[in-house]
């Protein structure tokens, strides 16, 4: 079994070899514009241009609580939009992420990192503006990726 490792740095620039995939959490609303979603458009365009045509044609894909999205930025880098947030407030407080949305998205982005032989890099997904505890998401990373095996890296930002 991996264990979880623990860096300070920035997931948008994940610090190993090989296939990586940075995950984070996206709400079911199709917003997008704060937290760590800005970090990743400043890096690459393609992840926020994926994800709001997934929502703009919800009506037919996959979109909602629960689902992933795969977005290949760089030869070896993809991005895993993962929707398991209901809603957004400005300024709200509140759990507004979906624990048993992000278990079905981490078992998901397990499968697709070991067809891809690709480490995962994340920040504190679910914390930030998902409003979550991360004793209760660290669970959930450690059942779906690291007791199979797949290397994970959390990113605490300096």
């Amino acid at each position: 079994m991996e264990a979880v490792r623990y860096v300070r740095g920035d997931a948008t620039s994940p610090q190993a070899k090989g296939v990586k995939v940075v995950a984070h959490v996206c709400n079911d609303l199709g917003g997008w514009g704060k937290g760590f979603v800005l970090a990743v458009s400043r890096r690459w365009k393609e992840p926020e241009a994926a994800y709001r045509a997934w929502h703009r044609e919800r009506a037919r894909n996959d979109f909602g609580l629960g689902a992933v999205q795969f977005v290949r930025v760089e030869p070896y880098v993809w991005v895993a939009n993962m929707v398991a947030q209901r809603g957004y407030k400005r300024g709200g407080k509140g759990v507004r992420v979906q624990y048993d949305a992000l278990d079905r998205c981490l078992e998901k982005l397990g499968e697709r990192a070991l067809e891809l032989g690709a480490s995962v890099h994340m920040p504190r997904i679910g914390v930030g503006l998902g409003g979550g505890k991360w004793s209760a998401v660290e669970p959930l990373v450690e059942r779906r990726l690291a007791e199979r095996d797949v290397p994970v890296t959390v990113y605490d930002f300096d």
